[in-house]
């Protein structure tokens, strides 16, 4: 099981290389993923999959398994900028020291054409003008044509798909949706749900822990 899950990871990661390097001179602002119409093995959970960051750099979301995570599809023009940029912000500061929160952000033109910017632009936006302490990724489509299977996969756990700017995805430790909110909810107004997440962390942890304490005690009393 665990092959074939890792087989199919490369065959993405494969085809976007292949894909990047064929339009890379054709369009800088957003990557199609057309191609990548396989049908999604009911084993993959969020962080089964990957996306290509604002830099161009592949990023693989296995990094981010046993952490809560909050994706988001932003826009620069949008009537809800200002404030959930600020607000997600704060959320990345009040949960920075757990080390296990993370906030994914897509650019997304697809909504009032509030993204219309080059990547560059969007970049110098978010990170300069509006000082983004996350991480933010290329444009991408999150409705119609060309969604990639990491949106899709939040589309259809959650059963609910963006009908603005702004929507978010609460992503469990395990890569599970937990949670999803339009843009007339910031960010901070969740902030309960991704502490109870993360404090599920530390409780497994704990019992994994006692678990295997007890274990070692039975052990020895066999001996």
């Amino acid at each position: 099981m665990k092959c074939t899950i890792f087989l199919f990871q490369h065959l993405l990661c494969l085809s976007f290389l292949l894909f990047i390097s064929v339009t890379s001179n054709k369009n800088e602002d957003s990557i199609s993923f057309s191609h990548l119409d396989e049908e999604i093995p009911e084993e993959f959970d969020f962080y089964s999959f990957f996306a290509v960051d604002i830099d161009d750099n592949i990023v693989s979301f296995e990094r981010y398994r046993g952490q809560v995570t909050l994706v988001v599809n932003v826009a620069s023009e949008c009537g809800y900028t200002d404030n959930h940029y600020k607000s997600l912000n704060l959320l990345n500061q009040l949960f920075r020291e757990t080390g296990k929160f993370n906030i994914l952000a897509f650019p997304c033109n697809q909504f009032g054409g509030q993204e219309p910017g080059t990547l560059r632009e969007i970049h110098n936006f978010a990170y300069n003008s509006m000082g983004a302490t996350f991480l933010l990724f290329s444009k991408i489509n999150v409705i119609g044509q060309d969604v990639p299977p990491s949106w899709n996969y939040l589309i259809q756990q959650s059963g609910q798909p963006p009908t603005w700017n702004f929507w978010k995805y609460l992503v469990d430790h395990q890569g599970k949706v937990i949670g999803a909110w339009g843009p007339t909810v910031s960010p901070d107004q969740i902030y309960q749900y991704i502490d109870n997440a993360i404090n599920k962390i530390g409780k497994e942890d704990a019992e994994k822990e006692e678990a295997k304490q007890q274990e070692t005690k039975t052990t020895k009393d066999e001996f």
